[in-house]
């Protein structure tokens, strides 16, 4: 495809408007964008110690108060953003913009919004911020393995709203790909992924959930009678430290366009017994030189990535701490709900922790067979071969696990006996049906504080080399064992039926905007 191609088919308006990619914005194009669109204020966006995107607010004043902003940042208080990492004394932190981040907010009139980097008084980046927590995981990965880490998230969530009428109703568990009218808010779920695609360019499709809860009980006014219905914005593959900005920008517009149009969203990982919880799957890729390095001659899964599963699997108990933040996230990883709770890979099983999709291996123009008229195949430039990471949830703190994978992953390639590992824990079928098989694997951990406990055996391989500092290590653990649950599912084991499911759904309601 031609590059005049390329940019006049970008779903950014930025991009069309500048006849630039994003990776070739300067300051000078920002310039001529604020003063061409008549823009009034300037937003700066960063990722905190709780997971969530903050804001700085920023009037524009006068041409040179703009660019000093654009070329310098601003300061923010680093001990409010993340408390428990960063001490009073020191916590001056500057918030420098992103120049390819910059978009036309949706949600403000007349506003430009760009993300940061955090930097340090000494003008480095912060060694204790999340995005530069990955920024090094990333370059210890590059230059340990001279391969490039590419991602692509799928951000599931539920959309929370009224229907007095319930017109065309839908059994549970049985709203996967649903159209309208059966899937209700269409209106709602198109606006989100057309603006996280205008923003983002990186939205692959969006499409209705398998959860599908009719009337919601519960002691909370905002739930109680409500109906619940989920969604997932799925993106391409990007760079791994792009892939992390794409998470937290989706969130934040599925929050914000449901606002708008007066209903309420959550990316709880469990809302109740039965019913799916929202996972916050990752495929992760490998390449060099610009080629994917995921298949062999043949197609088949190659030993790099086969050697990526291995390092997955032997980090995948302390990777919870970073996934699976809250006590509800331990009621989503249960048989039956296509959520892996035992350390095995497969080429199919959704009950493994590692799967790996179709690639569009040794298929090709597949469309030419139903369309005659077509006379010119396609030509593939990329391979789309991925493995699927299907343990994290809505609860993930986002860098930190992204962060959390470029280590898993760098152990199993540079692993001398990786492949060994990966073979051995290869399984085939329903693994719940095979009593035997399911003795011999690993179980997850089971709480936030098996997690944390998890976290701590591992932690040495974390902070190697400095990549996470021991006080991030620190706070992600003490996270986890303040929410106190090690004896969560004994104690609702001893409950009755009744009792079990309203004290159940206390915890999963709990954490409704956990992140």
């Amino acid at each position: 495809m031609e590059r005049e191609d390329i940019l006049s088919m970008n779903a950014n308006p930025l991009v069309r408007e500048l006849g630039k990619l994003p990776e070739e914005w300067q300051r000078r194009d920002l310039l001529d964008i604020i003063e061409r669109r008549g823009i009034t204020n300037i937003r700066f966006r960063y990722p905190a110690g709780d997971g969530r995107l903050k804001e700085l607010k920023l009037p524009v004043g006068n041409a040179y108060q703009v660019e000093r902003l654009l070329a310098e940042g601003e300061r923010v208080d680093g001990s409010s953003l993340f408390k428990g990492m960063i001490d009073q004394s020191c916590a001056d932190l500057y918030v420098v913009p992103i120049y390819k981040t910059a978009f036309l907010d949706p949600f403000a009139e007349n506003a430009l919004a760009l993300y940061c980097r955090f930097y340090d008084r000494s003008g480095k980046p912060a060694a204790i911020t999340p995005d530069n927590v990955l920024a090094r995981a990333n370059e210890r990965f590059r230059s340990k393995t001279a391969l490039e880490l590419l991602a692509l998230g799928e951000v599931e969530y539920y959309l929370i709203f009224d229907d007095e009428k319930r017109l065309f109703p839908l059994k549970p568990q049985a709203a996967y790909q649903e159209s309208s009218p059966f899937a209700k808010k269409q209106e709602v779920t198109d606006e989100i992924m057309l603006t996280t695609a205008r923003i983002t360019g990186h939205v692959k499709y969006a499409h209705s959930e398998v959860g599908n809860i009719s009337e919601v009980r519960s002691e909370q006014k905002e739930l109680d009678g409500k109906q619940m219905e989920q969604h997932e914005v799925e993106f391409l593959l990007a760079p791994i430290e792009d892939m992390a900005r794409y998470i937290m920008i989706s969130k934040w517009v599925i929050r914000n366009v449901a606002m708008k149009h007066g209903l309420n969203a959550t990316f709880a990982p469990k809302l109740d017994e039965g019913d799916a919880g929202s996972g916050l799957h990752f495929h992760l890729a490998c390449r060099k030189d610009g080629k994917s390095v995921m298949t062999d001659a043949k197609g088949k899964l190659s030993a790099i990535g086969k050697k990526m599963i291995a390092g997955l699997l032997d980090l995948a108990p302390s990777l919870t701490a970073f996934g699976n933040t809250v006590p509800s996230a331990y009621l989503r990883l249960v048989p039956g709900q296509e959520a892996p709770t035992r350390v095995c890979w497969s080429e199919s099983s959704r009950c493994a922790l590692v799967r790996v999709p179709l690639g569009w291996q040794n298929v090709n123009n597949m469309a030419m067979r139903e369309n005659p008229a077509q006379e010119e195949p396609f030509t593939a430039v990329e391979n789309l071969q991925t493995v699927e990471f299907r343990v994290p949830d809505g609860s993930a703190d986002v860098y930190m696990l992204l962060a959390g994978f470029c280590v898993a992953l760098e152990k199993g390639i540079t692993g001398k006996n990786s492949l060994q590992a990966a073979n051995r824990l290869h399984v085939v079928g329903n693994i719940f049906k095979d009593e035997a098989l399911l003795k011999k694997l690993k179980p997850l951990p089971a709480s936030c504080c098996e997690s944390a406990m998890a976290l701590e055996k591992a932690r040495r391989l974390y902070e190697k080399d400095g990549v996470f500092p021991r006080e991030v290590i620190d706070f992600a653990i003490n996270r986890l064992l303040a929410h106190d649950d090690e004896t969560m599912n004994d104690e609702l084991a001893k409950l009755s039926n009744k009792d079990r499911l309203r004290e159940a759904r206390k915890i999963m309601y709990k954490f409704l905007h956990a992140m």
